[in-house]
């Protein structure tokens, strides 16, 4: 197993805690699946699965309180099958009418470096292996290459990245401890009712906080 560091940062994040329903209010740490998401920008097949090992806090943690007008409405699936039918039907919002303000609190000034490998699944071809993608991504990530735009928790909140060739002369993250509580880990795609999210007990250890294997007893389903 080989194992990939990137050093992350962005103006704003928000992580957002699932069990707030109409505000977003960010968790303290970036989530396991958010270092994912942006492993998964650079590199992404079918043929690896990435794991998130360790995530590290690099800039003091912060926070940003805001209120934004957003539209609280779709337009009707039906409407649009009976304009497809008929040719004509509204399809239309009035902004005006669904307008709605809502809270959030953000994270500001945030930089963390994530520790992250592969591991091939069943799909992986005859010609491809773990060292091709490991090289592969290592050439990706230093030349800043992505398949689409990295991002901090919600895609409004995109994110600069670096490569991290020798983790161990990098800057030691922040000297603070805490507890996180329960933080959602990752969706599990293996129910036969759908993806169901996952949990497990965080804690800051000295700016960093160790995540456990997806299969670990510590992970709460």
């Amino acid at each position: 197993m080989r194992m990939h560091c990137l050093e992350v940062w962005g103006d704003f994040a928000c992580f957002t805690r699932p069990e707030m329903k109409v505000e977003r209010v960010s968790y303290d740490v970036m989530t396991p699946s958010a270092a994912r998401a942006i492993f998964e920008a650079i590199l992404w097949r079918p043929s690896i699965l990435w794991r998130i090992h360790r995530i590290e806090v690099l800039q003091p943690i912060r926070w940003l309180s805001f209120r934004r007008n957003e539209v609280g409405a779709v337009v009707p699936v039906g409407s649009v099958k009976s304009a497809m039918k008929t040719g004509t039907g509204r399809l239309g919002l009035n902004v005006e009418d669904e307008r709605q303000q809502r809270a959030g609190l953000l994270l500001r000034d945030v930089r963390y470096r994530i520790f992250a490998s592969f591991e091939m699944t069943r799909k992986a071809g005859e010609g491809e292996s773990e060292g091709k993608f490991a090289e592969m991504f290592r050439r990706r990530a230093q030349k800043g290459q992505t398949f689409h735009q990295p991002y901090l928790g919600c895609r409004e909140f995109a994110c600069g990245f670096r490569y991290v060739e020798e983790p161990a002369r990098e800057r030691p993250p922040i000297e603070e401890s805490r507890d996180l509580g329960l933080m959602l880990y990752d969706l599990d795609f293996s129910g036969p009712a759908g993806p169901a999210p996952a949990f497990f007990k965080a804690r800051l250890s000295q700016g960093a906080l160790d995540v456990p294997a997806w299969e670990s007893a510590e992970v709460l389903r």
